[in-house]
């Protein structure tokens, strides 16, 4: 599988905000005559965000979002204009404009409030304008506190990007981008190096277990919760700057400061990868899935099967790991390989309706036991299957819970400016009802990675893993 950059910018989205089935066609709300629709095709080039585009967004989220009809609309415009005035604040260039209007509780009343004196303030600015708008609408999605709800814009390539690329610092961490972005509190100290792709980290010497104590010159973590600082691991063209990193070996003492500049570097082969699979023991099926993208859980069967041929296997161990999520789909399909006729999950509007996903029962049921490892980089439609894993015992999950970054299936909208409005229309409920968003999904065998296991190369939960299949 090819990944192109702009897939790469996306790829933060898509990994916390699995794709719902397109809805039907229509309107999630308006503003201003314009309607807030499902994207048709590749959408044009981008254009600067406006305040008529703030608007069309505010009204899509009001039109369209899981709880849209009952909440709060003054928290969002409150949210909007606290951004505007800190930005103000930031260029130097506060004005006596910059007030936040009364606001009532009547939608439409208080967006022509908040845009009348939006607009003074922009008159009185114009070189900041463009600036303003980007900030005023990020502050709005962000007011929705939902993991899944996402403002998708200026993801330009780098120039000497190809196919294959990466971008970015050129490792990995404990905590990764989906969780930065989705659910931050839920990560763990310390933070360290798992994975050296390439590019800077590995100029300057990485090496997994590094432990990182510090991020331009901030704490990733204070009383054992992660701070912002984390969020600059993970750059994103074309905002980036370089990163300062304190780091610690452990294994000598050493302590160093290195600067990493973002930049393209070319990753492995096997990196791009979304399924891999290999055979352990002789009679175990090791199959590595790093997204639920439209064709994967054929990918895994195809790959079992080819493992299987002229042999007995003794089980299957899935390595969900750092897996972003993507199709709820393809997570009802591969659960499906293991149990037929059983909810895997409820999609409820928040007056509490709810459509009931059921496993395919058309997917040959492989009959094998299953191992399934999970760490808090598992999100999404991986942690729809890890639920389903868990709660139909179709299988154990070993590793670490799972990111909590689940709050439902995310559907597009085009803006006026060629940008894309995600959000959920329905929140996500594991198989007994319960909810993994903000919560993760435990597993039956907590064996983390630490950072002394990460520097020597170990594995133990896939060693415990493959305990597990044989008993």
């Amino acid at each position: 599988m090819t990944v192109r950059t702009v897939a790469a910018g996306l790829a933060l989205l898509l990994a916390a905000a699995c794709t719902a089935p397109a809805p039907p066609r229509g309107q999630a709300g308006t503003a201003a005559g314009t309607a807030c629709a499902e994207p048709q095709g590749r959408p044009a080039a981008e254009t600067p965000t406006t305040v008529d585009v703030i608007e069309q967004a505010y009204f899509c989220v009001l039109g369209g979002y899981y709880g849209g009809a009952t909440l709060d609309a003054r928290s969002l415009l409150t949210a909007g204009f606290a951004a505007l005035t800190q930005e103000l604040i930031r260029d130097g260039r506060d004005v006596p404009e910059a007030a936040m209007p009364a606001l009532t509780g009547d939608r439409k009343a208080d967006w022509a409030a908040f845009e009348a004196v939006y607009r003074k303030i922009t008159d009185r600015v114009p070189g900041l304008r463009d600036k303003l708008a980007v900030v005023t609408l990020e502050a709005i999605v962000a007011a929705l506190g939902d993991d899944h709800a996402r403002w998708t814009h200026d993801l330009r390539p780098p120039p000497d990007y190809y196919d294959g690329d990466g971008y970015g610092l050129g490792f990995q961490a404990n905590v990764n981008g989906p969780q930065v972005n989705g659910n931050p509190g839920a990560a763990l100290p310390p933070l360290f190096v798992t994975t050296v792709q390439g590019g800077a980290a590995r100029a300057a010497g990485l090496r997994p277990g590094d432990i990182i104590e510090s991020v331009d010159g901030s704490a990733p973590f204070i009383d054992g919760k992660s701070t912002p600082a984390i969020a600059a691991l993970y750059p994103q063209y074309p905002r980036a700057r370089p990163v300062r990193l304190r780091l610690l070996r452990q294994a000598t003492g050493r302590r160093w400061t290195v600067t990493l500049k973002p930049g393209v570097y070319q990753r492995d082969l096997a990196a791009l990868q979304v399924v891999r699979s290999k055979l352990l023991d002789d009679d175990i099926a090791y199959v590595r899935m790093t997204g639920f993208a439209s064709d994967s859980a054929d990918r895994v069967f195809k790959a079992i099967s080819r493992l299987r041929a002229g042999r007995t296997l003794a089980g299957v161990v899935l390595d969900l790991r750092g897996n972003g999520g993507g199709s709820p789909a393809e997570a009802i399909r591969l659960v499906s390989a293991f149990a037929h006729g059983k909810v895997t999950a409820y999609l409820c509007t928040v007056n509490g309706t709810c459509e009931t996903l059921r496993t395919d029962d058309t997917v040959e049921l492989l009959g094998l036991p299953l191992a399934v490892l999970t760490d808090r980089g598992c999100a999404s439609a991986c942690e729809h299957f890890s639920s389903a894993v868990k709660d139909l015992r179709v299988g154990r999950l070993v590793g670490a819970r799972t990111a909590g970054v689940i709050s439902g299936p995310a559907r597009p909208y085009l803006l006026g400016n060629n940008t894309t409005l995600s959000f959920p229309a329905k929140h996500h409920l594991g198989p007994g009802r319960e909810v993994i968003d903000r919560i993760g999904v435990p597993p039956d065998h907590y064996v983390p990675l630490t950072p002394q296991d990460a520097a020597a190369g170990r594995d133990p939960a896939l060693a415990k893993a493959l305990t597990l299949v044989r008993e």
